[in-house]
């Protein structure tokens, strides 16, 4: 049985992530990354899949990676017991429309960037507690769909300042499943807590979020006894370089300095060469990075033990044109090598 240390889980019988799959549109195409995505697409409309807007399109990217990885683990949608997914639209819409075609049992999430590792938290208890054989975690983004809803349509042609963030086209979708079954365990997980230390900026979602990435590590390093040192590495998706400069800054005057972390919006692209100002965000981002290129290292053996953290910054469309502070949030799922 699972067993609770403050605000980590331990699964003494770890489940599995047995398949995983990631997609992208054209600009992750043309980043460091592009040759470990499943799938790409230079056509980010769909519009040969009869796509008719940007909110369909992210739907559609949804489905490829979630394809790709039912295909890798040899099953049907109808076999997967149910589907933790959620996207930066409102009311979840892409995977809403996603899940139509699918048609599994579904809970939606909505943690704004975080939403992956909350999805495979979610997961990895519900299997470790006997209540799924096989479920399936899943999120997505789309710059275009993302940048009509909480910034300005593309049309009006709007600045970008050096701290923004390049919303992610992309999506990742993992299979988790029980313990001894092959596959990349779930050692823990940790579910974060929201913070806020007063920032109203939205063009800079990484000094937003970055406190929530601090909290979520020492909180798990308290729990556990467990060190940085102890990691091949620790990713946090995704502060951008902006919030990554921070959170190393702040983790080193709280006396636990990060050596090894790596940020996935600064992994999915060249920051210096392709115009994404501090780096990529959105709830795909960390998905794609997770299933293009942790998982991997970890299966073949390149990584033994990681911790992985997604960070969402959680205001809205109207809380912030209000002038609210945004919150932010931090979950991390601590991932063992191949068993």
């Amino acid at each position: 049985m699972p067993k609770r240390r403050k605000d980590v889980i331990f699964f003494d019988a770890p489940p599995v992530i047995s398949a995983w799959g990631s997609a992208g549109g054209k600009k992750e195409g043309e980043g460091p990354l592009a040759s470990a995505f499943d799938y790409l697409t230079q056509d980010a409309a769909f519009a040969d899949e009869n796509c008719a807007n940007w909110e369909q399109a992210e739907s559609m990217l949804q489905q490829k990676a979630a394809g790709i990885c039912l295909r890798k683990a040899g099953i049907a949608a109808k076999d997967v017991d149910l589907t933790f997914a959620g996207d930066l639209q409102a009311q979840c819409t892409a995977s809403n429309y996603t899940l139509r075609t699918l048609a599994t049992p579904f809970a939606g999430l909505y943690g704004a960037c975080s939403t992956m590792t909350e999805a495979l938290c979610l997961g990895a208890a519900f299997t470790a507690a006997g209540l799924g054989r096989q479920i399936l975690a899943m999120t997505s983004s789309h710059f275009c769909a993302a940048e009509r809803q909480f910034r300005t349509p593309l049309e009006y042609g709007a600045k970008r300042t050096p701290t923004a963030q390049w919303t992610a086209t992309a999506a990742g979708a993992c299979l988790l499943r029980g313990p001894g079954q092959g596959g990349v365990q779930i050692l823990s997980a940790t579910f974060g807590r929201v913070q806020d230390y007063g920032v109203t900026d939205i063009n800079n979602m990484g000094a937003a979020m970055m406190p929530a990435a601090a909290s979520t590590l020492l909180r798990y390093f308290d729990a556990t006894g467990a060190a940085p040192a102890d990691f091949d590495a620790i990713f946090t998706g995704d502060l951008g370089q902006v919030g990554s400069d921070l959170l190393c800054e702040q983790m080193e005057k709280e006396g636990v300095p990060l050596p090894n972390h790596y940020d996935c919006g600064c992994l999915l692209y060249d920051v210096d060469s392709q115009n994404v100002q501090a780096g990529g965000s959105g709830a795909g981002c960390s998905a794609a990075v997770l299933c293009a290129w942790v998982l991997p290292r970890l299966f073949d053996g390149r990584f033994k033990r990681v911790l992985f953290l997604s960070t969402g910054a959680l205001m809205s469309q109207t809380t912030f044109l209000q002038g609210e502070t945004i919150p932010g949030i931090a979950h991390c799922v601590e991932l063992g090598g191949l068993v």
